[in-house]
C-alpha cells in the first residue's frame, strides 16, 4: 500500500463490520479511514478527499440516505456505495434513486464488496481514446466523462456517466439491456433502468419522450449523437 492507493471512508455504526472492513480492505491495498456517523464522516470530509465512501443506510441520526442525498446535493464528487441490511428491491431502488453509484445488501461475501468497489473506482478512472459527441446543445468528452451544456458542466454519478460512455461508444446503434445490465454487474437490470430514467432527467426536454436517450422497446437503448471536433 502506498500514498497513491485508493483512500476509502467506511461509514457505519456497527465498530464490529467497520474493524473486519479495515483488516480485509487494508489488505486489498486500500488506505482505510473510519467513521460511525454522518457527523463524524462530515467531519473527515473537510479535511481529506476520500476516494470512495462506503455508507451504512441504517446510522444513528441522519441515515445514509438523507446524507448522500445532502453531500451530493453539494455538488461533491465522491463515489458512493451504500450499505444496508434490506434487501427488498424496492429499497435498492430507492437508494439508487438518492444518486448513489451502487447498494450491496448484508450479508455480503467480502469479495463481492471487493468487486464492486474496483468496479466503482474503474468507472471514475477509464480513460478512452479522445472523442467528444454532441446531442442537441449537450456535449459528451468521452476522454474525461465530461458532459456539459452550453459549456456549462451537468454533473453525473459514476454510474450514470458508464452508462452514458457504453452509449456513447457505439452512438446511433442499439445497445442490448442485457449489455449493459452485464457492464454493470445487474442481473435483474433494474438499476439500469433507473440509470437510464436519472439520465434522461439531465439530457431530455421532456423525460416522458426523449430524443437523445432513446428505447427501442424490446431490444434495448440508443444514444442518438453524433462526433463533433473537440
Amino acid at each position: 500500500m502506498t500514498d497513491e492507493s485508493p483512500h476509502i471512508l467506511i461509514v457505519d455504526d456497527d465498530s464490529r463490520l467497520r474493524g473486519l472492513l479495515r483488516r480485509f480492505l487494508g489488505d486489498s491495498g486500500f488506505r482505510i479511514s473510519e467513521a460511525a456517523d454522518t457527523a463524524e464522516a462530515e467531519s473527515r470530509l473537510a479535511g481529506i478527499e476520500f476516494d470512495l465512501l462506503i455508507l451504512d443506510v441504517m446510522l444513528p441520526g441522519e441515515d445514509g440516505r438523507q446524507f448522500a442525498s445532502r453531500l451530493l446535493g453539494t455538488g461533491r464528487q465522491v463515489p458512493i456505495l451504500m450499505l444496508t441490511a434490506l434487501g427488498d428491491a424496492d429499497d435498492r431502488i430507492a437508494g439508487l434513486e438518492t444518486g448513489v453509484d451502487d447498494y450491496l445488501t448484508k450479508p455480503f461475501e467480502p469479495k463481492e464488496l471487493l468487486l464492486r468497489i474496483r468496479a466503482v473506482l474503474r468507472r471514475g478512472t477509464r480513460r478512452p481514446v479522445t472523442q467528444v459527441l454532441g446531442f442537441g446543445d449537450f456535449r459528451f468528452d468521452r476522454a474525461t466523462n465530461r458532459l456539459t451544456r452550453d459549456d456549462a458542466p451537468v454533473r453525473l454519478t459514476s454510474g450514470e456517466a458508464a452508462l452514458l460512455q457504453t452509449l456513447a461508444t457505439r452512438p446511433g446503434e442499439t445497445i442490448s439491456r442485457e449489455m449493459l445490465a452485464g457492464d454493470a454487474g445487474d442481473p435483474s437490470g433494474r438499476a439500469i433502468d433507473v440509470q437510464v430514467t436519472r439520465l434522461r432527467r439531465k439530457l431530455e426536454d421532456d423525460p416522458r419522450q426523449p430524443t437523445h436517450l432513446q428505447t427501442v422497446r424490446g431490444e434495448g437503448y440508443v444514444l442518438w449523437a453524433t462526433a463533433v471536433n473537440a
